[in-house]
């Protein structure tokens, strides 16, 4: 069972979905994600299995949560540099997002 020490190494920040693309030559539905994280951190790429289950226009410019301290991961052969929150259950999926509108690179806990 994961501690509140281990949970405290996790960093969640506000990110602003800012571009999304098709990965040319993927094997599976994923999308390539540019992220707006504030000014501390600035932009990230993330790779995201979500093709499937969200087109570009309900993407864009949408406030979402991301894990921004993982080690970056090539998926699709390209780099991944975070990993967005979402909850799903057998045939739906939903992106964890503030209920308000708040800067970006806002810290959660």
């Amino acid at each position: 069972m994961a501690t509140i020490k281990d949970f405290s190494m996790i960093e969640l920040r506000v990110g602003r979905i800012k571009t999304v693309d098709d990965i040319e030559g993927a094997r599976s539905q994923v999308y390539r994600l540019t992220v707006y994280l504030g000014e501390e951190i600035g932009t990230r790429q993330l790779v995201a299995g979500i093709k499937g289950k969200y087109t570009r226009e309900e993407l864009l410019e949408r406030e979402i949560i991301v894990v921004v301290n993982l080690e970056p991961k090539r998926i699709a052969n390209v780099e991944s540099q975070g990993m967005l929150l979402a909850a799903s259950s057998a045939d739906k999926l939903a992106l964890l997002a503030p209920d308000k509108e708040i800067p970006e690179g806002s810290k959660i806990f």
